[in-house]
């Protein structure tokens, strides 16, 4: 691999991942799949569940589905945060903590100056 990082570089990402699959397993580079039930069970009512989403990444359809598994339908809001939107989602989150909604807030980025009070 130190010839290989001398003459391509751009080649090490591969070689190593290659040499961890052979020397200790696959199970060391490929990402678990994720489990929204496994995530709930961590969380409590005081310990929200928060999501760093990578690009196109859309969770909206999992969501759904788990708010219908949990019987949560008719208990759960959600909204994406743009230029406005920062008094509806306080309400949300105020009626949440309330009446025991879900709240999904997207697009948290849109709304920077937000977050800290979000905190």
């Amino acid at each position: 691999m130190l010839i290989l990082k001398a003459i391509r570089p751009d080649k090490i990402p591969l070689a190593l991942q290659n040499f961890i699959i052979e020397k200790i397993g696959k199970q060391f580079i490929e990402p678990p799949v994720f489990q929204l039930h496994a995530c709930y069970m961590d969380s409590s009512q005081v310990t929200p569940l928060v999501f760093v989403l990578s690009t196109g990444s859309d969770p909206v359809a999992q969501f759904n589905a788990f708010c219908d598994k949990m019987s949560m339908t008719g208990r759960r809001d959600m909204i994406s945060l743009g230029s406005g939107q920062d008094k509806r989602a306080s309400k949300m989150i105020d009626d949440g903590i309330r009446d025991g909604k879900w709240v999904l807030l997207q697009n948290c980025h849109l709304m920077i100056s937000w977050m800290p009070k979000l905190e």
